[in-house]
């Protein structure tokens, strides 16, 4: 594994406060399972069907409709739970979570309070190279997703659409540990990266998959310190919830914006209220939604038509073997294996994808090299298309290709621009481009001797000033290379310019 510094959090100084306050945020993240069907029913999950078309009865709370276990679906928490690197509970069980909206047709969320599938874990987050911060994982429980309400299709009805209800989730609840914005945004980002490496959820925030409710609290200096002694939460001021947060950028500004907004509260002498609010992207600023409700308001009971979840360690056992390599190792891997700097490891093993794309490429060649070409030349091409790397229009065989004609000296690093761009838009071998296209280095030094010389016969009053200021002899190097096409190999140009000029 690599050497990590773990920083200790520092307090969050909100300019323009009288007092320095500590920031604390707690994070519970609603990620969608990767299954294609629901939770307790066979209906399907896919996205962006027509409304109410993928509802089962048992979804829709028809009388008599009993929920089965998606055996899928507990498969895919426990492997997120050792993603976690998490405590398995072997018994577990399901409650009732009761409330009232169009939304909910049962009038009840089939949910785990009081014994979750998943215990206590832990996730890595990434703040700077070397520099890490462990946020720990309270708990990680399955429930049913809601429904959606619409409300901008008629000006007098609002619309009920069932296709998410029933829908599995899993809820990682982290416990009070991230500081300030930056951190909170990297912790998501973190979670996202594990969980799309598992496989468990595809982490699309656009379309609901992964989305957060951000609890925020303040409290003054050195109140955070006497938390960790004692686990007392009173230590950590009240706390608000902001709901359903599904951007990065949104969670940054919505915990800036409610930071502020208590600390003026308190400076003046007020109180904060424990409530749900809501973020408004278009102010920036958060509303109040309502109280905030605890656990007894929602009337929570052992759910009847459910017998208590029993599992084997056996088959977790079964489970943990097919545990991907993981997003920690694989980027120490690289730099061991590759060479590689933090940096670009973590580039590169950001998604699965782009680091199965570079091993590929370094496969015969040199790491430095192949990590090079992915991130700059490839990486940057693909984003100015609006690409992403499946979609890539040359394979890694091919830029594996052209890393390995750089490493034989049959092309420069500027001719390898060329080939790329070639093969890039025309799906051509880079060998047969390089030699069809006559772009093959010139390596026999006494045709880039012969350049050479004429280059300083020609120009004799730059030989003079190269003598008196030695910095001068690229500009033969150019000249050389100018008249070769770009051809010569500049290793032996710039030797054979420095032996010629007696420099």
């Amino acid at each position: 594994m690599l050497d990590l510094t773990y920083e200790t959090p520092k307090p969050k100084v909100i300019a323009g406060a009288k007092h320095d306050w500590e920031l604390v945020i707690g994070m519970e993240v609603h990620a969608q399972v990767s299954s294609q069907a629901k939770l307790f029913s066979g209906a399907s999950t896919q996205f962006g069907a027509e409304p109410n078309s993928n509802v089962a009865f048992v979804d829709a709370g028809m009388p008599g409709m009993l929920p089965v276990i998606n055996e899928g679906c507990i498969a895919l928490a426990v492997k997120t739970g050792l993603g976690l690197k998490a405590q398995i509970n072997l018994n577990s069980a399901f409650d009732r979570k009761n409330y009232f909206y169009p939304d909910l047709p049962q009038g009840y969320q089939i949910s785990q309070l009081y014994h979750p599938i998943v215990g206590e874990g832990e996730v890595l987050v990434d703040m700077a190279p070397g520099v890490a911060r462990l946020v720990r994982i309270e708990r990680i429980h399955l429930e049913q997703d809601a429904g959606k309400s619409i409300h901008d299709m008629d000006p007098n009805m609002s619309f009920v659409d069932l296709n998410r209800t029933g829908v599995a989730l899993m809820e990682i609840v982290s416990r009070p540990d991230i500081r300030g914005p930056e951190e909170a945004a990297a912790y998501i980002s973190k979670l996202r990266q594990i969980l799309r490496y598992l496989g468990t959820c595809d982490g699309n925030m656009q379309n609901g998959n992964l989305r957060a409710d951000v609890n925020v609290s303040v409290c003054r200096v050195g109140q955070y310190e006497k938390y960790q002694q004692t686990q007392d939460f009173s230590h950590l001021g009240t706390r608000c919830e902001i709901k359903n947060m599904n951007s990065m950028r949104f969670i940054q500004q919505a915990i800036d914006y409610e930071a502020r907004r208590q600390i003026q509260i308190l400076e003046s002498g007020g109180q904060i209220v424990q409530e749900t609010r809501g973020f408004d992207p278009d102010t920036g600023e958060t509303r109040s939604q309502r109280s905030k409700e605890e656990a007894h308001d929602y009337r929570y009971f052992p759910d009847p038509d459910l017998l208590p979840l029993e599992i084997e360690q056996a088959w977790v056992d079964d489970i943990a073997a097919t545990l991907p390599e993981l997003p920690d190792a694989k980027k120490a891997r690289f730099v061991k294996v590759f060479g590689l700097s933090e940096y670009d490891a973590s580039v590169l093993t950001a998604e699965a994808e782009n680091a199965a794309y570079f091993e590929k490429v370094a496969e015969g060649n040199e790491g430095k090299l192949a990590a090079n070409w992915v991130i700059n030349e490839l990486f940057g091409r693909l984003k100015k298309d609006d690409l992403d790397i499946t979609e890539s229009p040359i394979g890694p065989e091919r830029l594996g290709q052209i890393c390995a004609l750089i490493t034989k000296g049959d092309i420069s690093g500027k001719i390898a621009k060329d080939v790329f761009e070639i093969a890039y838009t025309s799906d051509r071998d880079p060998g047969e481009i390089v030699e069809t296209e006559g772009m093959k280095q010139v390596t026999d030094t006494g045709a880039i001797e012969a350049a050479v010389d004429e280059v300083i016969a020609a120009n004799p009053a730059q030989v003079e000033k190269a003598k008196q200021n030695p910095k001068l002899a690229g500009w033969f190097v150019g000249q050389v290379m100018k008249a070769t096409g770009g051809k010569a190999n500049p290793a032996a140009v710039n030797q054979l310019v420095s032996q010629k000029l007696g420099l």
